[in-house]
């Protein structure tokens, strides 16, 4: 397995189907290499779905849509037993969870009740139903979508939650030519169709694996941990980054090096993958943005040479 080459094809395969920006493909490839989930906050109608059923078709995976909605409940996230009165038994029915690739479309739609139920999904990969912990796929990976906050009927995600995501970013509209292709595509459905998969589930494991091999030299291990610690200090934030989004920015960054073909981690894949790892982790003061701290901090720390 040339793991350059695998995940070369992997994001070719992707941008055939998705005809947004490069950069949102190469960072759910960098979630998932990293063995982390995404946190998408955009509006409805700028290709989610499409980005998340293109990763699972390409990975070969099962994937599983759950629409959350004010009803929602945490059995309809992780599933239910119910007693067969034939077999004189409970038979448990598996919830959405139970895939490789889950999209929770329009998260901050449901209570915060029916969120938490994601919660040791996201961060152990598995889930606890009446006892008994079931876990979930090797390659379990969720794509999570939130509309922004001002519109009706959104429930703001709580930190827990958000920590549990290694990346949050917005896909924006795609540039005039994308959206002119996709015109004259009319629609995605049609690629969706046809896209064969690249990796089979020994890659997959394979991949992700390979991934936290990548090295880290001491001097950039040390750099992400002051860049961890300057949000502690920083004025424009209240709340700091937890030793948690620490090892979610080290992650990141080996994912990012993977995808760069490299088996080490550079400094400017710290960089890159700074703002959309850290920001959502930390809770900025009235009159700033998370992401103009984090850039301004990045952009102050001497970088390792």
């Amino acid at each position: 397995m040339s793991p350059s080459l695998e995940i070369g094809r992997l994001r070719s395969a992707i941008s055939t189907v998705f005809r947004g920006s490069n950069e949102a493909v190469e960072y759910v490839i960098v979630a998932f290499l990293a063995s982390g989930h995404v946190l998408i906050e955009d509006i409805p109608g700028v290709g989610k779905t499409t980005l998340a059923k293109a990763l699972a078709q390409s990975i070969g995976g099962r994937f599983r849509r759950l629409q959350c909605t004010p009803d929602l409940m945490p059995t309809d996230v992780t599933g239910v037993s119910i007693y067969d009165e034939r077999e004189r038994h409970f038979t448990f029915h598996p919830g959405p969870v139970f895939c490789d690739v889950l999209l929770a479309d329009e998260l901050n739609r449901t209570p915060p009740r029916t969120q938490a139920a994601l919660l040791e999904a996201l961060s152990e990969g598995q889930v606890t139903v009446e006892g008994e912990a079931r876990a979930l796929s090797p390659s379990f990976f969720c794509v999570a979508t939130q509309n922004p906050l001002d519109h009706a009927g959104t429930y703001s995600l709580p930190e827990s939650q958000r920590d549990r995501f290694l990346l949050a970013f917005r896909l924006g509209y795609p540039d005039a030519m994308s959206e002119l292709d996709l015109l004259a595509h009319d629609g995605a459905e049609a690629d969706l169709a046809n896209l064969e998969p690249i990796l089979d589930e020994t890659t997959r494991i394979q991949l992700r694996a390979a991934t936290r091999q990548v090295e880290l030299d001491d001097s950039v291990r040390r750099y992400i941990l002051e860049i961890v610690r300057a949000t502690r200090e920083s004025k424009g934030l209240l709340q700091g980054a937890s030793p948690r989004a620490g090892l979610g920015l080290q992650r990141a960054a080996q994912g990012e090096a993977m995808l760069r073909g490299r088996n080490f981690v550079i400094p400017e894949d710290v960089q890159a993958m700074g703002i959309i790892t850290l920001a959502h982790r930390v809770s900025p003061r009235t009159g700033h943005l998370a992401e103009n701290v984090i850039r301004g901090i990045l952009e102050t720390l001497a970088v390792p040479r």
